[in-house]
């Protein structure tokens, strides 16, 4: 799942804590060469790029939206003109593609040296623990990540060898940018129907209706995908589930129940949503970026997704576009999912690891942070100290700071199993199309994280 953010690390380490099992260098991972992978030590490796030689560095990603893809084509551009012997031949592609050409990649013989993974367990768990991924400790050590980077975002891209524990272990990607789910809301509209951004949960049900009363579509949602529906059931969940249950049951640890009353009473709310045509007619049958393009063309008045969304959104609906993290959940503080953009990852097969660790050096670094936030994207890094003066990303870096600083920013659902994406995807849009109940979509979720947590 496209995620994918963290501000700085004061921020990271807030709401983030909670998915870090341990710190790196701990007894139970982290640090050179503590679970193996392949990967070099660090006193092996290269960090220079001008004496590598003549080199072409194939690099796999999914930056493919304005401000990502801005980006990205700036730094690449910075990184060969100051290093003229590297030459990076960049394939870009969308989310679900990527996903699609990974796995076979991976297995056969011309890998690219640098590959954006999901950290999820049915990618980055499964190729970690297929031996097909790179473990990146020698790297961190020799360009100090584990310095630069808080302990809680590189625990997003920890895995044990045997890829059983997720969260600990050895490093297998870095990110570049983070991400938080929150509302983006049309502030004309709301002006227009009378109403105020929600300070509470019931507040937003309350303006659900009061916009299909006066004739609008409350909220949009295209589903096409089914992972879209996991961007706004995160937050819903978190209004009836405690955070720290939400962790467990996403990082796909044993000691929680999808088939709990407050999970239930969660699933129940969406199909509620989705019954009463509170996402239109039909959002399982639209597109993910045909839904978001519709919004920002005056269809609904809220929507519930990732601060990705919005550079693409503002340069289309300006000043009316603002984005809020939710309101303050069963905990009583505010909950929602996030995490990192996806991290960039070395393929174990990978002609040129040096050049892609050096590449990766150069696409985290501080200055590229600067270009992300200058682009419009959000740095993982320095985030509180590069957020724009105003604007809608100006409320996302703000969201995210108070998430991570005074909430909790739980993991993507699909983290849970090697299987989950696909039957959470499949669950939730039962849900919402009608096709299933709330209890046996539950059913359906602690059947696969049941099964995954026995055996491990």
């Amino acid at each position: 799942m496209r995620r994918r953010t963290f501000l700085g690390s004061s921020a990271a380490a807030g709401g983030l804590g909670l998915l870090a099992a341990c710190a790196p260098g701990s007894d139970s991972g982290g640090g050179s060469g503590s679970d193996g992978g392949g990967g070099p030590a660090a006193s092996d490796v290269e960090t220079d790029p001008a004496v590598m030689g003549e080199i072409t560095l194939k690099v796999w990603d999914q930056e493919v939206r304005g401000a990502q893809n801005d980006a990205i084509t700036a730094l690449i551009e910075s990184f060969q003109s100051e290093y003229p012997n590297i030459t990076v031949d960049r394939v870009s592609q969308s989310f679900d593609d990527l996903q699609q050409q990974t796995g076979l990649a991976l297995s056969g013989n011309d890998v690219p040296d640098v590959l954006q993974v999901n950290n999820a367990r049915g990618d980055m768990g499964e190729f970690v623990k297929a031996g097909q991924l790179m473990d990146l400790s020698g790297y961190a050590e020799a360009y100090g990540w584990e310095d630069r980077f808080p302990a809680s975002v590189l625990s997003k891209a920890r895995y044990s060898s045997d890829a059983v524990t997720f969260g600990e272990g050895s490093l297998w990607g870095l990110p570049q940018t983070g991400e938080v789910c929150g509302i983006y809301y049309s502030a004309a509209k709301l002006e227009a129907i009378g109403a105020e951004p929600p300070a509470t949960w019931d507040d937003l049900f309350a303006l659900v209706q009061t916009a299909q009363d006066a004739g609008e579509q409350p909220l949009v949602l295209g589903n096409l995908e089914q992972w879209p529906a996991l961007h706004v059931f995160g937050p819903l969940q978190a209004q009836f589930v405690p955070a720290e249950e939400i962790v467990t049951l996403a990082m796909g640890n044993a000691g929680a129940e999808w088939t709990s009353d407050a999970n239930v009473q969660a699933l129940t709310q969406l199909a509620d949503w989705a019954s009463s045509g509170a996402f239109g007619d039909s959002p399982n049958g639209l597109a993910y970026d045909t839904a978001w393009a519709e919004f920002t063309e005056g269809t609904g008045v809220m929507l519930i997704g990732g601060s990705w969304l919005a550079p693409d959104m503002e340069a289309v609906m300006g000043e009316d576009l603002r984005f809020m993290a939710p309101p303050a959940g069963a905990d009583g503080t505010v909950a929602t999912t996030g995490g990192t953009g996806l991290p960039f990852g070395i393929p174990a097969q990978a002609a040129n690891p040096d050049a892609a660790a050096a590449y990766i050096e150069y696409i985290t670094s501080d200055t590229a942070m600067e270009l992300i936030a200058e682009k419009g994207g959000m740095p993982v890094l320095r985030t509180a100290e590069l957020a724009p003066a105003s604007g809608v990303n100006k409320d996302a870096y703000e969201a995210f700071d108070a998430v991570s600083n005074d909430g909790v920013l739980l993991p993507y659902l699909d983290y849970a199993t090697p299987s989950f994406a696909d039957t959470a995807g499949a669950a939730l849009q039962e849900v919402i199309g009608g096709q299933s109940d709330p209890s046996a979509a539950a059913e359906a979720l602690q059947a696969d994280y049941g099964e995954f947590t026995a055996e491990g």
